[in-house]
């Protein structure tokens, strides 16, 4: 049983930090370890600017990437991102924001993703990360 056969029956609930976010799953495919989520860009999240924090979009993005390899991993394990690039190419403004992230190779512990951000078809951001597959501890 994968932790995504878990969130897909219900027996195991959104994060808070996800549901902070706005955090809607659209599709999973464990085929292919692609996904693609939705967010909500809430108006607290903007900068002085107007735009959405780049904080935010960042963990947006962890959102996206994390839980494309996160559902494939056997109840039991996690994988905690060990390294997260972004590249902020447009604002993003509140509303809808789409993402989509993939694991773009997985090894026995160590795996590279990849994902971007959409806003009205637009591209926003984009980012890589690295994730270390590991043992929840027990009590945790």
């Amino acid at each position: 049983m994968t932790i995504y056969d878990l969130i897909k029956t219900g027996k195991m609930p959104t994060p808070e930090c996800a549901k902070t976010l706005g955090f809607e799953l659209l599709d999973y495919s464990p085929e292919t370890l692609e996904i693609h989520v939705a967010f909500n860009g809430a108006q607290c999240f903007v900068n002085p600017a107007g735009h959405i924090q780049g904080g935010f979009l960042c963990a947006m993005l962890d959102d996206v990437m994390g839980p494309a390899l996160v559902f494939s991993l056997p109840v039991g394990q996690f994988a905690p991102t060990l390294e997260l690039k972004t590249q902020f190419l447009r604002p993003a403004v509140p509303g809808r924001i789409e993402g989509k992230g993939r694991v773009v190779s997985k090894g026995k512990q160590v795996s590279y993703l990849d994902g971007e951000l959409y806003q009205n078809g637009v591209l926003v951001a984009r980012a890589t990360a690295t994730a270390l597959i590991q043992g929840i501890k027990p009590g945790k």
